[in-house]
C-alpha cells in the first residue's frame, strides 16, 4: 500500500485498470438479458492500464504521453477519483480541479451563465463563492455575448473555455488537465497555458495529458511515456519527448 509523503502530491502504487468487453455484438436490450440468463454473453478482459507506479512533487509539472488508445485518460481519471482502480491504489493530498472529459458535469439544455453554477456547484463551490468570482470567470472564457444562450448551441471550445475558468477560478492543489489545451483558437490556449504558467509559479502541482511536444517540452518537468497501458519510460522532459518523438518516426 502506497504511503504519501508529505513532498508528494499524488502517489500511483501499481495501477491497474481492467475493463470487461463483449465478445458479440448485442442489437438490444432483450437480446442482452436473454444472452445473460442463458449465460451465453461472454467477455474479454481489456487491461487499460496495467501495473504502473509513480510520483508527483508538489508544485511539480508532470507530463503524459502515448499514442491514442494508450491509457492516458484512464490514468487521469483514477487520479481524480472518476475510476477506482482495479488494483493498486492512488494517493492525492490536496484539492484537485480536473479537466478531463470536455462538457464533464454539464447540462447542454441549460445556459453558459446557468452552467458556470452548476460545474462550480459539482467542483465544491457554494453559491456565494461564484457569484464572487462570476465576473472573472467570464471575462477569462471570453463568452459573455453568449451567457444567456442554452449550452447545446455552443461549439466544443466555448465549453472548454467554461470549464478551464471555473476549474482554474481558485488555485487548486492540483490540476489534471487532458488536452484541454489543444481545444478552441491559438489565443486562447495561449491564454490558459500562462495561466497554468501562473499556477506553476504559485505551488500547484500540474498534470498534463497531451499530444503536442511543444506543451509538454514549454511546461513539464518530467514525462510518464505509456503505451497499450503499460510503462516505456519516466524521466526528465527532453530525455523521454525525444525517446517518443524517435518511436513515431
Amino acid at each position: 500500500m502506497a504511503q504519501m509523503n508529505n513532498n508528494y502530491s499524488i502517489v500511483a502504487d501499481h495501477l491497474s485498470m481492467h475493463f470487461n468487453m463483449a465478445t458479440e455484438k448485442v442489437d438490444s436490450l432483450r437480446d442482452y438479458l436473454t444472452k445473460l440468463t442463458s449465460r451465453k454473453l461472454f467477455y474479454n478482459d481489456f487491461i487499460a492500464v496495467d501495473d504502473i507506479s509513480f510520483k508527483v512533487k508538489e508544485g511539480e509539472v508532470f507530463g503524459i504521453v502515448g499514442t491514442n488508445g494508450s491509457g492516458k485518460s484512464t490514468m487521469l481519471k483514477m487520479i481524480a477519483g472518476v475510476l477506482k482502480p482495479t488494483t493498486g491504489s492512488v494517493i492525492t493530498n490536496g484539492s484537485i480541479a480536473p479537466l478531463i472529459e470536455l462538457g464533464a458535469g454539464f447540462d447542454i439544455q441549460l445556459t453558459g451563465k446557468e452552467n458556470i453554477f452548476l460545474n462550480g456547484a459539482i467542483m465544491g463551490y457554494d453559491e456565494d463563492f461564484m457569484n464572487e468570482k462570476y465576473e472573472s470567470i467570464v471575462e477569462f472564457s471570453e463568452i459573455g455575448d453568449f451567457l444567456n444562450m442554452p449550452l447545446k448551441n455552443y461549439s466544443s471550445g466555448m465549453v472548454s473555455r467554461i470549464a478551464f475558468a471555473v476549474a482554474t477560478s481558485v488555485k487548486p492543489d492540483i490540476l489534471l488537465a487532458d488536452e484541454i489545451l489543444s481545444v478552441g483558437d491559438f489565443l486562447f490556449q495561449q491564454k490558459c497555458e500562462n495561466r497554468i504558467k501562473e499556477l506553476m509559479a504559485d505551488g500547484t502541482t500540474v498534470l498534463i495529458v497531451s499530444h503536442s511536444f511543444d506543451t509538454i517540452e514549454d511546461l513539464c518537468d518530467r514525462v510518464l511515456w505509456i503505451e497499450k497501458g503499460k510503462m516505456v519510460m519516466i524521466g526528465e522532459t527532453k530525455e523521454v519527448v525525444e525517446a517518443y518523438r524517435n518511436m513515431n518516426r
